[in-house]
């Protein structure tokens, strides 16, 4: 069966991690995405390490199921011809510095007359308008300003970044999510529109129940390392290898935990007898906690608070979650030929759509231009305006480039 985005022509000119983001997730899904990158270095992200058989690791975790152009941003022939493929786009994605799309010619109100039916899709750091609607944007100034650092960490440590660039990726899911609904409205509608969110905004939407307590109730959350803010016992706890994480999230599991631990005394406590209490006595049941967990192993604790209905689990280093049985049926890790590594594993799309099935990873990411000819005739370009392109060098025909 035809992918959902089957037919959808993406003109992909972004770079570094949001867009890329967001378009392999409309590749993932069908989607014809065409990457324009410049000439010569190609998207930022192609040097930066650590590598893969001189390949940056970085390019390859969002550029799957993408086809590569080189073309000259900065020559008349190369702008032609990306207004060219604008016309013949369904979505166009862009994720420069505000300003700069307009200077191409590139932006929403300049392609809309000669292409009504284009979804003109932008992420921007702070947004394209407002007091800092002229400032670049970069992933861990959004996660700073947006006030998520200020719940990560420990209580009395620093505000802490996540360990992976957390507004590039939300804002890539918010865009990409942006853009199919503009796809299906333009079924009925017959017009595309200006899809857009922004690093900050992107972030400052994923902050939930800590956001909600401020609006209702001006309270401005601290830091609570590993425990949940507000129910306890919910956390990650010691076991006698390694941290394990314990959801006691209602007056059912609390009992079945004590049970399981052999600790049935506490739930006639007084300082226990609710979620109230065992909030406010949380560093004394921590160390009840952890002197019974002590005697177990993380995964086995974990199945035997599970097996007694106990939501449990192993904190995992990178190691041993790709490594562990559930993951693997999962089918979250796809092996695809890549012409320079070979065998090249990738993570999957973690959707899965029943009637297409579990792969999600079409053809492996591109090699700088490799697809520039052919690409380019599947979009409708000349052969003979092509070929002027080659001569005139503002596109690279690139297929022995492999970095």
């Amino acid at each position: 069966m035809a992918l959902p985005l089957d037919g959808i022509r993406v003109l992909d000119l972004t770079r570094a991690l949001s867009g890329p983001f967001c378009t392999m997730i409309l590749g993932d899904l069908g989607a014809d995405v065409l990457k324009a990158e410049p000439v010569g270095e190609g998207d930022m992200c192609r040097a930066w390490g650590p590598f893969d058989h001189g390949i940056g690791c970085f390019f390859l975790s969002v550029n799957r199921n993408k086809r590569s152009l080189a073309v000259d941003f900065r020559s008349d022939g190369g702008q032609a011809v990306l207004r060219d493929l604008a016309r013949e786009a369904d979505v166009l994605v862009e994720n420069f510095k505000p300003g700069t799309i307009e200077k191409l010619g590139l932006d929403y109100d300049s392609l809309k007359q000669d292409n009504p039916r284009l979804i003109h899709a932008t992420i921007t750091g702070f947004g394209s308008d407002g007091p800092y609607g002229t400032w670049p944007g970069f992933d861990q100034i959004a996660q700073g300003m947006s006030g998520m650092m200020s719940l990560s960490g420990e209580p009395d440590g620093p505000p802490t970044r996540l360990g992976v660039p957390l507004a590039d990726l939300v804002s890539g899911m918010w865009l990409s999510t942006g853009i199919t609904a503009a796809i299906h409205q333009r079924t009925a509608t017959g017009q595309g529109q200006k899809v857009d969110t922004s690093l900050l905004a992107s972030v400052v939407g994923m902050l939930c129940v800590q956001g909600q307590r401020y609006l209702s109730l001006g309270d401005v959350p601290g830091r609570m390392g590993n425990e949940h803010p507000v129910i306890y016992p919910y956390g990650a706890f010691q076991a006698s290898d390694a941290l394990v994480n314990i959801a006691a999230a209602n007056q059912t599991q609390w009992k079945k935990l004590c049970d399981t631990l052999g600790l049935s005394e506490l739930v006639d406590d007084p300082d226990f007898a609710d979620n109230t209490g065992r909030d406010r006595n949380r560093a004394r049941l921590r160390g009840l906690l952890n002197g019974k967990l002590a005697s177990k192993t993380a995964i086995e604790w974990s199945h035997e608070l599970m097996e007694a209905g106990i939501p449990a689990g192993p904190v995992y280093d990178l190691g041993q979650m790709f490594n562990d049985p559930q993951v693997a049926h999962a089918g979250m890790v796809e092996t695809i030929s890549h012409p320079v590594i070979g065998d090249l594993n990738l993570l999957s799309n973690p959707l899965r759509l029943g009637e297409v099935g579990p792969k999600t990873v079409r053809f492996a990411p591109p090699a700088l231009g490799e697809h520039s000819e052919t690409v380019l005739a599947d979009w409708g370009i000349a052969p003979d305006r092509i070929q002027q392109l080659i001569n005139d060098k503002s596109i690279e025909n690139s297929t022995s480039r492999m970095t």
